[in-house]
């Protein structure tokens, strides 16, 4: 059976594409973020997951305001990154795995989740900058990926109770997969930043550091927030903690927090790299 071996969260702002392509990982107003990463190489190298299921927020390269899923599951067996306008390279493309795509929707909406069936579908800057943190070297890219998106941009969106229910709906079509995979989960987005309005450049340092001790220790406490609350104490774009949720209920057994990385501002954002372990909890012997 597949099983989820861990997950991953981190931030997906443009600017760390760019900052990539320029080779400014030693910057020094660079170097605190890019830091975080060889521990989570280093996991992965030893992991060596083979597929990456990555919840994030599409901004406008597959859906736009006309057309705006709450939910979205790729199920492509390849995903091409175009130019999304924000001066950043484009990359290469990325394997899918239809057969644990179909799994997974077929699974979700008999749990009454009712996701866009995505045959063809672009990636953006939230799916591709994780990658290349993860796997750095060009192009080259170990794992087959499925991407599913959370709607961020366009209200109303959805509770971060719908979203952990829906990791929760996603994890457990991975692990009644029949095939022998490894899997790692992955939330991208945010923390707090807000990139518009009076607001403009808002940071909430003791918010995320609520919310990464609670993604780990207790998610329950996650979903008893609203979207409202989150605007308020995160700022507009600090929703994207709606894929941190989702990537954390999709994670059912006992989970640690090996490596955690916090700084900020890195582009008016509040960046954060989380790796978690996910070990299966045994099932109780009948008495």
């Amino acid at each position: 059976m597949a099983r989820i071996v861990g997950g991953l969260t981190t931030s997906h702002i443009p600017a760390i594409g760019r900052a990539i392509a320029d080779k400014k990982q030693q910057d020094p107003y660079w170097k605190p973020f890019f830091d975080a990463f060889p521990p989570v190489r280093e996991w992965l190298d030893k992991v060596k997951p083979d597929v990456a299921v990555i919840f994030y927020n599409d901004h406008g390269l597959t859906y736009f305001l006309d057309k705006m899923p709450t939910f979205g599951i790729g199920a492509a067996p390849e995903y091409h990154h175009a130019d999304e306008g924000w001066g950043i390279p484009t990359t290469g493309s990325f394997k899918g795995d239809p057969k644990l795509s179909w799994h997974i929707i077929e699974n979700v909406v008999a749990d009454e989740f009712d996701p866009i069936m995505n045959q063809e579908m672009l990636v953006d800057h939230a799916f591709t900058i994780p990658m290349q943190l993860m796997y750095p070297a060009e192009g080259v890219w170990p794992v087959r990926t499925v991407p599913i998106t959370i709607n961020s941009v366009q209200h109303p969106l959805p509770t971060p109770k719908r979203c952990f229910d829906f990791g929760r709906a996603v994890g457990r079509a991975i692990e009644s997969y029949p095939e022998d995979l490894k899997v790692v989960v992955l939330g991208t987005g945010g923390l707090s930043h807000q990139l518009d309005g009076e607001r403009a450049g808002f940071i909430n340092k003791e918010f995320d550091l609520w919310c990464m001790d609670k993604v780990v220790n207790d998610p329950e406490a996650l979903t008893k927030l609203s979207v409202r609350d989150i605007v308020e104490k995160a700022g507009s774009q600090g929703v994207e903690l709606l894929t941190w949720i989702a990537m954390r209920g999709a994670m059912t057994g006992r989970v640690t927090n090996p490596h955690k990385s916090y700084h900020i501002p890195i582009s008016n954002t509040a960046s954060a790299v989380m790796l978690f372990e996910n070990t299966p909890v045994p099932a109780a012997k009948a008495a």
